[in-house]
């Protein structure tokens, strides 16, 4: 049986697609339907690997848990990760395959149009239902012709299509009736109901919109979805940072986390962020710096540029003077790569440049190379001083996506027992002589709760504070069951069963 589809576009990006269909994914869940996502083309510096190693965007990882779905490429067959303004690297079924600029990557495509279609054709083969999700907006007329991820998706599908649009940033009647008139015939005749997201305030003072909107485009508005606070849920884009982590007042412990131009993986510190008792900051300037508890350089997609970056803007000193000062510093991925001695890229596979210096906090030094590794891991904390001096023995587990490999005298931070399903004894990290400087490349790091209290159990002990209770945790099951209850109760879920042809449910 071939599985029906619905597909969920925007009238821009930041519209609330993904979070739309991570929703509905859960929500046909809890109905009884085996349900997958799909997104034929995604751009996003935050990514996750599937069990079978395959990188795919953190958006479709997120909605295959909500869905209680295997992740695997097929649901994000095409992954694009910005290296600079316009190039990108090009992940295609999980691994990467060129690293191409716009005008490029435009001409290619067509290219890479039936590889999507295919993923798409074996999650209908295998599932009830797949949600869909759309890139952007269809009605970018200069896009049109080599589109592969919004209405020629649809139409190859037959997928109805919920057009979402976000009221919180204004426009919401320009943006919807402007895209259906931007569409062909045949495209508009698939959009078959309208969304507003992100709505505030008083419902029925909206009442007189919803009708404008029906009787002006002859499209049923299937709800209007509220502005949700405080949803932990991953997400992919950078553009969910704007305005998030400034801080909690009243928190004993402060958190730095430094806002690489390209971060990625942020969603790494989402678990620290819902412990009541820390704050958590996002710094891009050394004047935002302070003295914090614990300083973290995250991950990010372009290591050597990012890094001229802290030097450019004074950060690089402002970190090194905090690490002899004594400030702990925790370095993730691209982050830890950045603390050593040197950066060696014979291959030019980071920049132009052959070698880079390092802040020289970690004697360590890592050479780039031409093959991303991307597994899941398990493992051990090995190292047992400073920073880490009470989560020794801990379990960790995450996963790594890097092209590098790190080597040098400091003793290692982890002992890795598995690594994509498979035993190994693998080491993992680093760590300074004094235990306040700390690398690792294992993303989701603190979303194991006995490491990441045993960390704030001694940045605490270190400040003289105490933390009181056991500290909070990130239920993401509780946060999708949360997501679907709003979503269920704002939308006409009668009229959007009848859209995928399942009569009577909702």
């Amino acid at each position: 049986m071939t599985a029906r589809t619905l597909m969920v576009q925007g009238t821009a990006s930041s519209a609330g697609k993904s979070i739309l269909v991570t929703a509905l994914c859960r929500i046909f869940r809890q109905d009884g339907f085996r349900v997958a996502p799909f997104k034929a083309q995604n751009m996003a510096l935050n990514s996750f690997v599937t069990a079978q190693g395959g990188e795919i965007g953190r958006s479709q990882a997120v909605q295959a848990e909500a869905a209680g779905a295997e992740m695997t490429v097929d649901m994000n067959p095409i992954l694009l990760k910005p290296e600079g303004e316009d190039r990108c690297q090009v992940v295609v079924h999980g691994r990467p395959f060129a690293t191409l600029s716009a005008g490029q990557y435009y001409d290619f495509k067509g290219t890479l149009w039936p590889l999507a279609l295919e993923s798409l054709n074996r999650l209908r083969a295998t599932y009830d239902l797949v949600v869909v999700e759309g890139a952007g907006s269809p009605a970018e007329v200069n896009l049109h012709d080599n589109d592969i991820v919004n209405m020629r998706v649809a139409l190859a599908a037959e997928a109805p299509v919920l057009l979402v649009a976000d009221i919180d940033r204004g426009g919401v009647f320009a943006s919807l009736v402007g895209t259906l008139e931007l569409l062909e015939p045949e495209e508009r005749a698939l959009v078959r109901a309208l969304v507003i997201n992100k709505f505030r305030g008083d419902l029925d003072l909206f009442r007189p919109g919803v009708e404008f909107l029906e009787k002006r485009t002859g499209v049923p508005v299937a709800g209007v979805i509220p502005y949700m606070r405080d949803l932990r849920i991953a997400e992919e884009d950078s553009v969910a940072l704007e305005g998030g982590w400034q801080g909690r007042e009243g928190a004993l412990l402060d958190v730095a986390v430094v806002r690489f131009p390209r971060i990625s993986n942020f969603d790494d510190f989402d678990p620290l962020w819902v412990e009541p008792e820390v704050s958590v900051r996002l710094v891009d300037r050394p004047e935002t710096l302070g003295r914090p508890d614990l300083l973290i350089l995250p991950g990010s997609k372009a290591t050597v540029a990012d890094l001229d970056y802290l030097r450019q803007n004074g950060l690089a000193s402002a970190i090194v003077a905090l690490a002899r000062g004594g400030t702990p510093i925790l370095g993730i991925c691209g982050g830890f790569q950045m603390l050593g001695q040197k950066l060696y890229d014979p291959l030019r596979v980071e920049s132009p440049r052959g070698e880079a210096d390092g802040l020289g906090l970690l004697p360590v030094s890592t050479t780039f190379a031409a093959e991303k590794r991307t597994c899941r891991v398990r493992g051990r904390v090995v190292a047992n001083g400073g920073l880490l001096s009470l989560a020794g023995g801990e379990e960790v587990e995450g996963y790594e996506i890097h092209m590098g490999e790190t080597v040098g005298a400091a003793p290692a931070a982890i002992r890795l027992g598995e690594r994509s399903g498979e035993p190994v004894d693998a080491l993992d990290g680093a760590i300074g002589a004094d235990g306040l400087v700390c690398g690792t490349y294992l993303h989701g790091l603190f979303d194991r709760p006995g490491f990441r209290r045993k960390v704030l159990e001694w940045l605490a002990q270190r400040k003289d504070v105490a933390l009181a209770g056991a500290g909070g945790g990130l239920s993401r099951e509780d946060e999708y069951d949360r997501l679907a209850g709003v979503v269920r109760a704002s939308l006409d879920m009668g009229l959007i069963y009848r859209l995928v042809g399942l009569e009577g449910r909702g």
